[in-house]
């Protein structure tokens, strides 16, 4: 990896850099702090973890994320879906002050919304206006916008068979103590999910800081640095920490009623959904994966069960 870090850290193109990076961060910071909240809702309605807990077990497993799912969807955000040669710190700032602002409206609403979805449409949005539809890679959005349907389908359809299996794995247990057994289990569940979160999430931020280094020169190939990597997770990681309690409580208690086994269920299939595209570097919506699967777990016992 080429890398030329400037050595004046008073020039205009290190300054300019560097707050770009920071803005990045604290968008990253606010994804956390917004959408980790997924990560956490199931585990919280529960009572499997207080809030308190949960977002320490969340913070947690966002963090190590970091360690060992690569940088497919860093690459797809910063170079695979606009051309690169074409963005500047221009684009990129306009792009991450519209996502900030979206996450920052959504949440005082108490939205479920998708914090990928606004990085993706306001950092493509910025380029397009600066030069043209030219810009867009076509494969990229092709990929991108399919499974902005099929991530929802997928997780709902993998919690509505992994619930159906363990109903009738546990169909001649008491009530009582398959509780028991799924309140230990959706520990694993939660940390799973909230693995899936940071490694999907936390490497959108990656792309759009390569795609800062890539454009000041301080990168000659699109490579993530290493360090990129670790920040991008320990700012996800420090939202989470941060809360988003009225996002919780929408997603655990709204839409449907769980018990442990339905936690584990929803938890299990959209980590499945989200490590998955993550590996195929495609960049999804945990929200809306997450969403997707508790649905499927609440339409298995009736489909009025589900708060449409």
């Amino acid at each position: 990896m080429a890398s030329n870090f400037s050595t004046d850290f008073t020039s205009p193109l290190f300054l300019s850099a560097a707050g770009l990076i920071l803005t990045a961060l604290v968008f990253d910071f606010l994804n956390g702090f917004h959408d980790a909240a997924n990560s956490i809702a199931t585990v919280v309605s529960t009572r499997v973890l207080s809030p308190g807990q949960a977002v320490i077990w969340a913070a947690f497993f966002n963090f190590v994320a970091a360690f060992g799912f690569g940088v497919g969807v860093a690459k797809t955000i910063g170079a695979g879906m606009i051309d690169i040669k074409s963005v500047d710190s221009k684009v990129i700032f306009a792009g991450l002050v519209g996502a900030i602002g979206w996450n920052i409206i959504t949440w005082l609403f108490g939205l479920p919304t998708s914090s990928s979805h606004a990085l993706i449409g306001g950092y493509a949005g910025s380029a397009v206006a600066k030069a043209g539809l030219g810009v867009i890679i076509p494969s990229g959005w092709t990929k991108t916008l399919l499974f902005v349907f099929l991530s929802p389908i997928i997780g709902m359809m993998l919690g509505a068979c992994l619930m159906t299996l363990t109903q009738w794995i546990f169909r001649g247990t008491k009530p009582s103590h398959v509780d028991k057994y799924f309140r230990r289990l959706q520990l694993l569940s939660a940390a799973l999910f909230s693995l899936g979160h940071g490694t999907n999430d936390a490497q959108k931020t990656m792309g759009i800081i390569a795609g800062v280094l890539f454009t000041a020169g301080y990168i000659k190939t699109f490579d993530i640095p290493f360090w990129v990597v670790l920040m991008a997770h320990a700012a996800i990681g420090l939202g989470t920490l941060s809360g988003g309690w009225r996002i919780v409580r929408t997603m655990g208690q709204r839409i449907t009623a769980l018990r442990p086994v339905g936690g584990f269920s929803a938890e299990t299939a959209g980590a499945i959904s989200i490590i998955g595209a993550a590996w195929g570097g495609i960049p999804v919506s945990t929200t809306h994966t997450i969403t997707g699967a508790i649905v499927g777990v609440g339409a298995t016992r009736r489909v009025t069960a589900v708060k449409w």
